[in-house]
């Protein structure tokens, strides 16, 4: 029976690929700011014994040992490590301050570095493992008004290579996996700050995306799946698009 760790899973795709790594059977370790959130998704879920929910604030290092610590407490190994959260406020570079800056590097791409620090421990001792990066089309040089984001997408797509090179020999693959323009509750929340509804979003992105519409909430899912899966077992260091053949 595999474990699978999300950084993230209360909301959009991350919640999606928790409620299909349950349906799989598979035990779930997932995190967020609000513990009633949580909670709420394990009692609505009724399968108390094969979830764990983890109280955290990604800008601090020590709750993110605290996180795998007790994710091995509860299940004893980590099989898959699937990094969702992350920020993107809209900010270009000259409108940048440090504090924006520090809270999109501190939440989208130290949290990530030092969780896999952690968990690499528990997959370099089982010789096995699965790590899934969620990518974004700004990873190579993203849109005027998301500078810092793309940033560091570009690092993490970067430390997703280094782990499929360096840690292959210990049974360890890392890929990344670009998601395109979705409407997960953070794109709406958004989007709504900029006086733009839903639909207009919709309408909006059905002429931007080649294959004319935004992407929904499970067309990330099987191919996060596949990653997880045995079935993947020689895929690593891969880079996979799932945008609809955005490019930006």
């Amino acid at each position: 029976m595999k474990t699978v760790m999300i950084l993230g899973g209360v909301k959009g795709v991350g919640k999606e690929i928790l409620k299909s790594c349950l349906n799989k059977g598979y035990n779930v370790s997932f995190c967020g700011r609000n513990l009633d959130e949580g909670h709420k998704i394990i009692q609505s879920l009724q399968l108390e014994n094969k979830l764990y929910f983890h109280k955290i604030d990604l800008n601090n290092i020590q709750e993110i040992e605290n996180y795998y610590k007790q994710t091995i407490k509860k299940f004893g190994k980590i099989d898959a490590l699937v990094l969702y959260a992350g920020i993107a406020p809209v900010s270009s570079i000259i409108e940048t301050e440090e504090d924006i800056y520090d809270s999109v590097f501190n939440i989208n791409l130290k949290a990530a570095f030092f969780l896999i620090k952690h968990v690499l421990k528990s997959m370099m001792k089982s010789k096995e493992g699965s790590i899934i990066f969620f990518g974004s089309p700004h990873m190579d040089y993203g849109h005027f008004d998301r500078a810092s984001y793309a940033l560091t997408k570009s690092a993490l797509y970067t430390l997703s290579n280094h782990i499929a090179h360096h840690y292959a020999q210990y049974g360890i693959r890392s890929n990344y996996l670009v998601m395109g323009w979705t409407n997960t509750e953070g794109e709406l929340e958004l989007r709504a700050k900029e006086g733009i509804s839903e639909e207009e979003l919709k309408n909006e992105a059905t002429n931007i995306i080649p294959m004319g519409r935004i992407l929904n909430r499970l067309d990330p899912v099987p191919a996060v799946m596949y990653l997880i899966s045995d079935e993947s077992a020689m895929t690593t260091g891969s880079l996979l698009r799932i945008t609809g053949g955005h490019y930006i």
